[in-house]
């Protein structure tokens, strides 16, 4: 951040909130200030404590259902976390000793939320449903790591009103390259509604495996599914050598209702991503007749990219395709479905008798246009099922279909047209948010695609690029985390890569930009680390 020479009793006032809200104690001081991860926008402490303990009750107005599936979460966890088994009660009348669940806070912005701690009571107010939530998320957060006294814990009376900075935060995770059970998806998704992140963005089909389940095409995923081995060492090595083991698996459709749900439950929308026209080798392994060669195919065993794509002269692919997609939106209630679009040589359609009749059928320039053609039509396809198509920058290349959002991906640039020409934008590059690149010394971190990024790199990102006027901003929705996992083959690699760089995204995507400092996040971060131990989360130690 940039220092300032001149200070306004404004600016003194917020420095002084960011001291408060660091975790330490300011001189003249004598409250405890919280260790929350993303930093609510605004927090008083005051004097005094609120002590929870077995006796506490917990409190809903009424007997709603979602609200009541909030307060068991929150039962729950404490359990888990802190031995402490709390009852849950209905009632409108006040109750001594009690954490009260409501919604009704004042915010045309649903996630946000009021936290009260009084010496008597503990209120959550959200402005729905799912700031409710997140208040109990950063209540979550100040009541573990637990505190040396087991039966009763001390929390510091403060006020907190908070609210998120962008309404896209998210994770995207790779599954293509190698696959995670059930099981862990759901481990990632807890951990990233514990910081107030809303998006899991799921890599489900690519060059290397075909993880969901279509019950018109099996062979996607008993043929697609599966790969006859995988590289080892990095791809760029000479004399490239494989382990010889066959690699696979993927989600039934009922996994994937039920981890829809399981995100529905903690408020995380999912995002699936199916790649095309590109990164289709794994499909093509299985339906060969919609490339343009024919084939035979086998699942890339290979990371990078191959030559061959889905072609666009037939129109037995979009058919194909279609058929597929009907599918998989039939089991995401999400808005937006990605279909990738990066990455698609032009090779294979450039030799296509069907494909370059096509363009010229269409009137297309070349074969660029005729990826902007394929996505058009897909976009089409997808906005008549209700859905909007978002996909990497790619997809900008030839003409973007009217309707589309952009991920960039490949810098700022892609963004930054898109969102000139009217069109939303998840802001992700790789520089700040490419989760597989070395986080140390490489002689001293695990096998990784390489570059170098550290959560201060990850802290100091900014979703918004200067060049935009104040109408083009609206247009960023926000920004992801990217968990490519090609050098990632285990669980606890996943979460090394991820944590806790994530936590870093997570407070530049909720926490208003003015009060961000890395120093006083860094006091927090330690905290929050304490609480992954409690979690079994394989994160990398801070430096």
């Amino acid at each position: 951040m940039k220092t300032k020479t001149s200070f306004t009793p404004f600016l003194t006032t917020m420095i002084a909130f960011i001291i408060l809200a660091s975790g330490q104690k300011a001189a003249g001081q004598n409250s405890y200030q919280p260790d929350i991860v993303p930093l609510p926008s605004v927090v008083h402490v005051n004097k005094d404590h609120f002590n929870l303990d077995e006796k506490s009750k917990i409190i809903i107005l009424t007997n709603d259902n979602e609200i009541n599936a909030i307060a068991q979460y929150f039962i729950n966890e404490v359990n888990i976390l802190n031995n402490l088994k709390l009852a849950l009660v209905v009632s409108s009348r006040p109750i001594k000793n009690s954490i009260v669940l409501r919604t009704g806070y004042p915010s045309d912005k649903k996630e946000a939320y009021s936290l009260i701690i009084s010496k008597k009571e503990v209120i959550i107010n959200g402005a729905s449903p799912a700031g409710l939530f997140y208040g109990i998320q950063s209540l979550l957060q100040l009541i573990c790591p637990n505190q040396e006294n087991k039966n009763s814990i001390r929390l510091p009376c403060m006020e907190i009103n908070d609210e998120p900075a962008f309404a896209w935060r998210g994770m995207h995770l790779d599954v293509s390259r190698h696959f995670f059970p059930v099981d862990f998806v759901k481990k990632m998704i807890d951990m990233l509604a514990m910081l107030k992140m809303n998006i899991f963005h799921w890599h489900l089909t690519d060059d290397q495996g075909w993880r969901i389940e279509i019950k018109r095409y099996p062979g996607l995923t008993e043929i697609g599914g599966w790969r006859d081995e995988t590289l080892i060492g990095h791809y760029t090595e000479t004399g490239q050598q494989f382990d010889g083991k066959r690699y696979g698996g993927f989600y039934t459709q009922d996994q994937i209702k039920d981890v829809v749900s399981y995100a529905q439950s903690r408020y995380v929308t999912i995002v699936p991503e199916i790649e095309m026209p590109g990164h289709a080798v794994a499909a093509l392994s299985a339906y060969p007749q919609y490339s343009c060669t024919g084939g035979p195919f086998k699942v890339y065993t290979l990371w990078g990219v191959s030559n061959d794509v889905f072609c666009a002269g037939k129109e037995e692919t979009f058919e194909f395709l279609e058929n597929i997609l009907n599918e998989v939106i039939a089991l995401f209630p999400g808005k937006y479905l990605h279909i990738g679009g990066d990455e698609c040589p032009k090779t294979r359609w450039k030799a296509c008798p069907g494909c370059q009749k096509r363009i010229k059928d269409e009137g297309l320039k070349d074969e660029l246009e005729l990826q902007s053609y394929f996505v058009k039509r897909i976009e089409k396809f997808v906005a008549a099922k209700g859905k909007s198509l978002i996909g990497w920058d790619e997809i900008l290349e030839g003409g973007l279909p009217e309707r589309a959002s952009v991920m960039s991906w490949r810098g700022y640039d892609g963004g930054i047209e898109a969102a000139h020409n009217g069109h939303d934008v998840v802001m992700t590059p790789g520089a700040y948010c490419y989760f597989d690149q070395y986080q140390g010394k490489e002689s001293e971190e695990p096998l990784a695609f390489g570059g170098f990024l550290t959560p201060e790199k990850v802290y100091s990102f900014n979703p918004v690029p200067p060049s935009l006027s104040s109408k083009e901003v609206k247009h960023i929705l926000g920004a992801q985390a990217n968990v490519w996992t090609e050098y990632m083959p285990s669980e606890k690699q996943v979460e090394y890569m991820v944590f806790p760089r994530i936590c870093a995204m997570a407070e530049i995507l909720w926490t208003p930009k003015e009060i961000l400092n890395y120093s006083q996040f860094r006091v927090r971060l330690e905290t929050h680390l304490k609480r992954l131990n409690k979690l079994g989360v394989n994160y990398r130690p801070l430096n």
